[in-house]
């Protein structure tokens, strides 16, 4: 049975990680033909985030890897996806935006045969949507747009956190970026490999429940320019030596 993995990057969650494992656990994979792997990588948080993963220790589906100094999203993706062992990667935010239940309606386009990735968009007509700040909303929006227009994509959500990717896919794309610079890098290389090797990109609307700041929302404005230093660095001058950054 080919195998599903879904790569978890914590980061001081200790309230919602064991929920968001339980959930991802409780996903029904069997029409689709796959099993699961789990792979939560804690980037030395600092609250109890590993009281929460204690009871997951043991569990043959779930591999915890812990980084012994914070490094960023970015850097925690990097450890998961080396470790990953399935057929297709997923990403899977350690909080409650995104609904673990929606995963194999992401992935399906990928296990049909439509799909080598898929992105899950928010703003695509989604079944609920939490209605928050409209700043950080059109922030989300012009980075895409100013994404889509490098890219020659047409995405609509290129900051999502479901990102859905062969395993074949991904190894081929060298990724540096260590923080939340991650999303447009990949989004880049991927519109690249669309064009040089004819990868086929999907998006699936998805529901969100988004958080605010004080609900421990960590994405700010200073996120944004880096956002945008890396749309331009990634679609215009791909050589570029990229600098060594962390959170």
């Amino acid at each position: 049975m080919e195998v599903l993995s879904i790569i978890i990057p914590v980061y001081n969650e200790a309230r919602t990680v064991g929920a968001i494992i339980e959930a991802v656990l409780a996903v029904d994979l069997t029409p689709l033909g796959l099993d699961r792997q789990i792979v939560v990588v804690n980037d030395a948080s600092t609250d109890d985030t590993l009281l929460s993963l204690r009871p997951f220790s043991e569990n043959p589906q779930v591999t915890i890897i812990s980084h012994e100094t914070n490094q960023g999203k970015g850097a925690a993706l990097h450890t998961g996806f080396a470790a990953a062992r399935g057929s297709i990667c997923i990403v899977q935010d350690a909080d409650l935006e995104c609904d673990p239940h929606e995963i194999p309606k992401v992935i399906a386009p990928i296990v049909d045969g439509r799909a080598d990735v898929v992105f899950g968009s928010r703003f695509a007509g989604g079944p609920t949507h939490r209605v928050l700040n409209f700043w950080h909303s059109l922030g989300n929006k012009v980075l895409t747009l100013l994404s889509n227009m490098l890219s020659d994509l047409n995405l609509t959500d290129m900051n999502t956190c479901y990102k859905a990717i062969r395993t074949s896919v991904l190894v081929r794309i060298p990724l540096k970026e260590r923080r939340f610079g991650f999303d447009p890098e990949v989004t880049a290389k991927l519109a690249r490999l669309s064009r040089t090797e004819r990868i086929r990109i999907y998006e699936v609307a998805i529901s969100y429940t988004g958080r605010t700041q004080a609900e421990g929302k960590k994405i700010g404005w200073k996120d944004g320019l880096s956002s945008i230093r890396c749309i331009l660095k990634y679609n215009l001058f791909p050589g570029m030596k990229p600098p060594t950054t962390a959170r």
